[in-house]
């Protein structure tokens, strides 16, 4: 189950914080080479920065405060700080080229493996996660690991400054340098005072905007509903509540952010220059202090305390990223796996024999939905499964199709077990046509061929006719290249099953699962479908759900479902006179055609 919001309200304790730190950096190891060229510019800049300080110094210093300046000197300082300026600015953009493109390929990086990770994992783990969380985990929080990089490399170069900012002010005056280490301490304990402070806010910041996002697509997903029943006001009033949510979330983190970060680094930074000016005018009573010396010094005070700045202000990154990760991490740690074949599983379907022996099956683990379902569908058989809503006919399905794991029983194929037969080969040899004839954006041939290269033009038009879909298909502006919009909206329920008729039939499958597959079409396009199935069911073992008992008169074997279990079997005639469940439900059909 997804955390609860008392457990989003807590902050992360450091020690997890260095443990998501560590994972996250281990997507970086592919760009390392980047990284390590970008901070070693950042070094050379320090260097630089250094530098600078002593050259105005020695000016000052040297020639002006003795009046021995001439043009020539003035000019020579003058080129040699525009060269050390210009040369500062070649770095930094390095240093900022480099380590930009290391963190953008990295948290693409990141984004793909995120996207490749879910698509690992079982149907229960779509089944208890709300699709606009997981939306919002692969684009919102990967999007803020792009700005969690520079959080190392404002790291690295504070270091760096602070360090050689040190330096320079220990060799001008030791004493001085010293007292300015004092801030060091404090500085401390407003970094984890606010890191301790600031990870619980933006927890709670992430799971608002992953709750507005998930709002958001149920919303415009079920946008039709909606108007129909008229719950516009409805649905707005509890964005809106969300919305304010998020926002008090987002007010709280500037309240934080502008308490603890820069104004408490430029408070003590006025302290430090304060208390550095202090003891040099008192060093003055007793003995000159000269101009350019003071001058340097109070530049590495700022250049000691102007990356701590950084630093502080980076912090926020710091901390919406390591959210931002461990919300990522918890998806890839996730081990709601597809269910998993035999490490050697290479058997291949030949004949397309089912057989389910003493099969059951629960979603939760707990309230078994099948009961030793036992049946044979011998190849070539049409087998089909009847009953109320509940009964357990898609369970049959989604277990032979792999979505899910069954518990007790064998699954077996060609009197092989289900596991000893590659997803890959399943996928290839068993077609699956479902009641909602889902569509992508694109053009029709995409949607049969669904990005297999291997799929050429002529199987599309050949499966096309094999299922009768080429009669509406070749009437339509650009044929097989006709635009499909989103869920393709602009054909109908008959029309949109017909093109998912022949998605299923281009790759030739062996067996054929039908979900209800002809629950929802419409007059214009039945006779097709009929024609259509009928064409698709010969020489194939067919498993086929159906609510309307007329289109499975046929079957060699109907089995009739009731709660999990099987309560009659036989074909049509035999059930009929049974005078059971079946015989209940099709005279009840009968009479409300």
């Amino acid at each position: 189950m997804e955390k609860s919001q008392s457990e989003w309200a807590k902050s992360i304790p450091l020690k997890e914080q260095a443990t998501i730190i560590r994972r996250l950096l281990t997507y970086a190891k592919p760009f390392r080479r980047t990284f390590m060229v970008a901070i070693a510019f950042a070094f050379i800049l320090s260097v630089v920065n250094i530098l600078l300080p002593r050259v105005l110094q020695t000016l000052i210093d040297n020639y002006l405060m003795k009046q021995t300046a001439t043009m020539q000197v003035i000019l020579y300082f003058a080129a040699l700080y525009l060269f050390g300026t210009v040369m500062k600015a070649i770095i930094w953009f390095f240093q900022w080229f480099l380590y930009s493109m290391a963190s953008l390929k990295t948290y693409q990086y990141i984004r793909v493996k995120l996207f490749e990770k879910l698509h690992t994992l079982g149907m229960r783990y779509f089944d208890r996660t709300p699709a606009g969380s997981i939306v919002s985990r692969v684009t919102n929080d990967t999007e803020t690991l792009f700005e969690f990089w520079y959080v190392f490399l404002s790291v690295l170069t504070g270091i760096f400054a602070v360090i050689s900012s040190f330096a320079a002010m220990f060799q001008i005056n030791a004493k001085i340098a010293l007292i300015n280490l004092i801030f060091l301490p404090i500085l401390g304990i407003v970094i984890w005072y606010y890191q301790k402070f600031s990870s619980r806010i933006y927890r709670q910041m992430r799971e608002k905007l992953s709750q507005l996002n998930t709002k958001l697509n149920e919303s415009i997903s079920g946008m039709q509903i909606v108007q129909q029943f008229r719950q516009e006001r409805r649905l707005n009033r509890e964005f809106e509540e969300t919305n304010d949510d998020y926002l008090e979330t987002r007010y709280a983190m500037i309240r934080t952010n502008s308490l603890l970060l820069a104004p408490i680094i430029n408070l003590l930074y006025a302290i430090a220059v304060a208390m550095s000016l202090t003891v040099f005018g008192f060093d003055a009573l007793h003995s000159p202090i000269e101009v350019g010396l003071i001058y340097a010094f109070t530049t590495y005070v700022q250049g000691f305390f102007n990356p701590m700045t950084q630093m502080m202000d980076f912090l926020s990154t710091f901390t919406d990223g390591v959210v931002a990760g461990s919300r990522i991490l918890k998806i890839m740690d996730d081990e709601e796996y597809t269910p998993q074949q035999h490490p050697t599983a290479n058997e291949t379907i030949t004949a397309g024999k089912i057989e389910f022996r003493n099969v059951t099956f629960s979603y939760d683990g707990e309230h078994n939905v099948l009961q030793n379902i036992s049946f044979v569908a011998h190849p070539g058989e049409t087998v089909a499964l009847v009953g109320h809503t509940g009964s357990g006919k898609s369970s049959i399905i989604n277990v032979l199709m792999r979505f899910y794991e069954f518990g007790e029983g064998q699954i077996l194929i060609d009197d092989k077990d289900i596991r000893d037969f590659s997803l890959e080969e399943l996928r290839q040899k068993m077609g699956l046509v479902l009641q909602d004839a889902f569509m992508f954006y694109g053009d029709i041939a995409d949607n049969i061929r669904l990005l297999n290269k291997t799929i050429t033009d002529e199987e599309i038009i050949a499966a096309a006719k094999f299922v009768q879909a080429d009669k509406f298909i070749e009437q339509l502006p650009g044929a097989y290249h006709a635009k499909v919009i989103e869920r393709g909206a602009s054909y109908s329920s008959g029309q949109r099953q017909l093109i998912s008729f022949a998605r299923t039939m281009v790759t030739q499958p062996k067996i054929l699962v039908l979900d209800e597959a002809t629950a929802n079409i419409d007059t214009e396009t039945e006779g097709y479908i009929q024609e259509g199935l009928a064409n698709m069911r010969q020489g194939r073992t067919t498993i086929a759900i159906a609510h309307r008992l007329s289109t499975i008169r046929d079957a060699d074997l109907i089995l009739v479902l009731d709660k999990g279990n099987i309560v009659e079997r036989g074909n049509h005639e035999s059930l009929i006179q049974q005078a059971g469940l079946y015989a209940d439900m099709y005279k009840l059909q009968s009479m409300n055609p």
